[in-house]
């Protein structure tokens, strides 16, 4: 790895983790500098604004997560109905051990960005509603595919999968404000009793 490629990855990593642990408005860019030991000028050389770092890490938390938690949640070789199992198996994992490294439940890094910026930036809240509605996709994958092999009666597929991701985002809220990742674990298995019926 080069030096102008580690410097950014630097960066990057560093307000990861403090918009995450933190919160956006709270950290400033000369926090960010200060932490990940890097001047001003090579954050600008990088990053043109704020947001644009932001934008980045929503990009790498993306990618992450993808690689990470849907990684293992989502794979073809479980079935449909079990990837949900441990869709919220590997939320509380991630949560728990994020709790335990900070001293309190962060939160999902979208859903965090969506309260704080939804109505402050348009740009920043398109970017959050993105991320979320890959993970929708995940989801709706595997309530497809518990449809066709019978795990689940006809529903409506989109839906179902936007209301169960609401249910999701709903309980790390609640979580995150009971500083509990436990909750995810107990109120979790409810996720599969979700259904939106198809319109007649």
């Amino acid at each position: 790895m080069t030096q102008k490629t580690d410097t950014r990855q630097r960066i990057l990593d560093t307000a990861s983790e403090l918009f995450h642990t933190q919160s956006f408005d709270a950290v400033g860019i000369a926090l960010v500098c200060d932490q990940a030991k890097v001047s001003k000028g090579s954050f600008f050389h990088f990053f043109g604004s704020k947001r644009d770092l932001a934008l980045a890490v929503m990009d790498q938390f993306q990618s992450r997560i993808d690689a990470s938690l849907i990684a293992k949640a989502f794979s073809s070789k479980y079935p449909p109905m079990e990837r949900l199992d441990r869709f919220v198996k590997e939320l509380y994992v991630f949560q728990k051990a994020q709790a335990e490294e900070f001293g309190h439940m962060p939160g999902c890094p979208f859903g965090n960005m969506v309260m704080e910026q939804a109505t402050q930036d348009e740009t920043l809240r398109r970017k959050a509603d993105g991320c979320l509605r890959s993970l929708a996709k995940y989801i709706q994958s595997a309530i497809a595919d518990a449809v066709q092999s019978g795990a689940l009666p006809p529903v409506d597929e989109e839906a179902t999968a936007e209301a169960m991701l609401a249910y999701v985002e709903g309980i790390q809220l609640l979580a995150k404000a009971r500083n509990d990742p436990g909750l995810i674990r107990r109120l979790g298995p409810a996720l599969k009793s979700i259904r939106v019926s198809l319109k007649k």
